[in-house]
């Protein structure tokens, strides 16, 4: 039940050893070619490395199918709005209707999914929409403390270097599907996270 404005985190626990891979899934990031986004599935699942997929609810209705993909290797999904606008440009009922219609794709495909929201098209989630995000019945709005800004495409490289210098414990790590550097530099973060002493988990697991 709604309960005042939602909380929003950057990061986990700074005292355990966990950080959470996330990943933006929707339209900008997959398009209709999902070779990508299962090869990532497949590397997550094949690394017993779960991730955080914040999915757009429109294209994630229109392609359903990827729902128990990326449910069975223990991932989680989460809402990341219905047709992912530049949320902070939006009046209150605008960003409302996009919290809560992600919110119910997400109750339809995955009711047991769907703690946790991230705006689009920002990277820290302002009082309004803490305040919608309360109303709709979020606790908790995850923003991010790494960034690698893969979504420039600065290569695999790049996204690999960015992750290990901003990554400390409790980090929240912020990818996208969809980008061929991303894809390929997941092994990689994972096994560099693992040399750091760093398991990855879910975001659930990470804040509780």
């Amino acid at each position: 039940m709604p309960g005042g404005a939602a909380a929003a985190v950057t990061h986990g626990p700074r005292d355990r050893s966990r950080v959470a891979l996330t990943f933006h899934l929707g339209p900008h990031e997959a398009g209709q070619d999902l070779s990508l986004a299962h090869q990532l599935l497949t590397d997550a699942a094949r690394l017993s490395a779960p991730i955080t997929v914040f999915a757009v609810g429109q294209w994630l209705d229109q392609h359903r199918d990827l729902v128990p993909v990326i449910l069975a290797a223990g991932n989680e999904l989460a809402n990341h709005t219905y047709t992912h606008p530049a949320l902070t440009t939006l009046p209150a009922d605008r960003v409302t209707a996009e919290i809560t219609g992600c919110r119910d794709v997400l109750a339809r495909l995955a009711p047991t999914q769907g703690r946790y929201f991230r705006p689009s098209g920002t990277s820290t989630a302002t009082p309004l929409i803490l305040t919608e995000a309360g109303a709709a019945g979020y606790r908790t709005v995850v923003d991010f403390d790494v960034d690698p800004l893969d979504y420039t495409s600065p290569g695999a490289d790049t996204v690999v270097a960015r992750v290990r210098a901003g990554t400390r414990p409790g980090s929240i790590v912020s990818m996208h599907f969809g980008y061929p550097g991303t894809v390929s530099a997941f092994p990689r973060i994972v096994a560099n996270l693992r040399t750091a002493g760093l398991t990855p988990v879910p975001v659930h697991d990470l804040l509780t």
